[in-house]
């Protein structure tokens, strides 16, 4: 068959939904019908583009989320407040660069929520209403019954209790090995809920490399390896009875435009992901500070009954990728791997992973995807595997 395409989770909101978003952020009131029929309509439209683009691994697009991870405050308990993440180091270091990104988030406060912002754990964490969960993967079912075609393989997103303790700093837990794990324990009722309607499940976990530079920055490599071990394995106890090969890791060193000069080399950790007991792994290889690392998959290879998600779509810069460009780094990765039947075609992250702060613009977006799908028809007819 020819090379699949997916992409890694969230898709551009509508502008009206973004907006109210942004108004719950803010504690401003908000019409819970309003939100609920916009986010519905959102799901039923981004389903619909995707199959359109010709996707064969696509979601709901997060469309009834305001963000990859922020939405668990209204799903769980323990959560309220707010404060401010440490900046990111690598930017800090380029002062000219941090003044911009001040200015570009200050100017889209009102239509945007920024994940640089997230609520604090004040209590403790508990998973409130299964029905949540449930809803939404209705909504998504709804909307793949109402589109024309369909997904190869469906699949939804949550994400990894690593990003959650990292990302909503505690005031309430004295040890963060007691928060991850009652993190991990409120999440496994989204892994199962997500497994049991039938669909593959992505764990965003971008805590796994980002966080080198954020919570580790100053701290020694082998500290952040431990941090790495804990939260893998507080995972792997809360997706016990999800199966391995319905579930896919997905790890990055942050969605923004940055120079990434203190992101943790791929070779450090890599082992480490590779253990997790999941059917696929998701990693960044088209942004330019990470492209190469493509190479160190033919050096620690994945498990036989694995496959990888290649990012060969960069969701930080406007340019549209070539079909070539994506055809060779597809072939490369093949290459790497030495299967072919086991690449994904995909993006190095989410375009909105927070509502309204994604950088590439909606008609961006579906030409990235459609020329990534052109991509990988070329990529696999040279391979020979369509």
């Amino acid at each position: 068959m020819p090379i699949p395409t997916t992409h890694a989770g969230s898709l551009p909101r509508p502008f009206g939904l973004t907006g109210l978003y942004a108004r719950r952020a803010q504690g401003l009131p908000v019409d819970t019908e309003e939100l609920d029929r916009a986010g519905r309509e959102a799901t039923d439209r981004i389903v619909a583009k995707q199959i359109g683009a010709g996707i064969d691994i696509g979601n709901n697009g997060e469309q009834q989320r305001e963000g990859f991870f922020l939405y668990v405050q209204h799903r769980m308990s323990g959560f309220g407040g707010s404060w401010e993440r440490p900046g990111r180091q690598d930017v800090m270091r380029y002062p000219e660069l941090a003044r911009r990104l001040r200015q570009s988030t200050a100017a889209r406060r009102d239509e945007a929520v920024s994940n640089m912002h997230p609520p604090m754990n004040v209590g403790p964490v508990r998973y409130l209403d299964p029905a949540a969960v449930a809803y939404e993967c209705e909504t998504f079912r709804a909307a793949l019954d109402k589109a024309e075609g369909g997904f190869a393989r469906p699949f939804m997103t949550a994400p990894s209790p690593g990003i959650v303790v990292a990302a909503m700093r505690s005031t309430h837990y004295g040890a963060v090995d007691d928060y991850l794990n009652d993190v991990a324990e409120a999440l496994r009722v989204e892994y199962e809920a997500i497994a049991a309607a039938g669909y593959l499940l992505q764990i965003d976990a971008p805590d796994l490399a980002m966080e080198r530079h954020f919570m580790f920055v100053d701290r020694p490599l082998g500290e952040f390896l431990g941090w790495v071990e804990k939260v893998l394995a507080a995972t792997a106890r809360a997706l016990e009875n999800v199966p391995r090969e319905q579930v896919r890791l997905h790890v990055c060193w942050g969605n923004y435009e940055g120079p990434h000069d203190l992101d943790v080399e791929l070779r450090s950790v890599l082992p480490l992901l590779l253990g997790a007991d999941v059917g696929g792994i998701v990693l960044p290889f088209a942004n330019p500070r990470h492209q190469h690392e493509i190479a160190e998959m033919g050096r620690t290879p994945l498990a036989d009954d694995q496959e990888l998600v290649v990012g060969v779509i960069d969701t930080t810069t406007n340019y549209v990728e070539h079909p070539e460009t994506v055809a060779e780094r597809l072939e490369r990765a093949a290459r790497m791997l030495g299967d072919p039947a086991r690449i994904v075609a995909g993006t190095d992250c989410g375009f909105d992973t927070s509502a309204g702060m994604g950088r590439v613009a909606d008609d961006v977006v579906w030409a990235k995807l459609r020329s990534m799908v052109e991509g990988a028809r070329l990529a696999g007819g040279r391979l020979g595997i369509d």
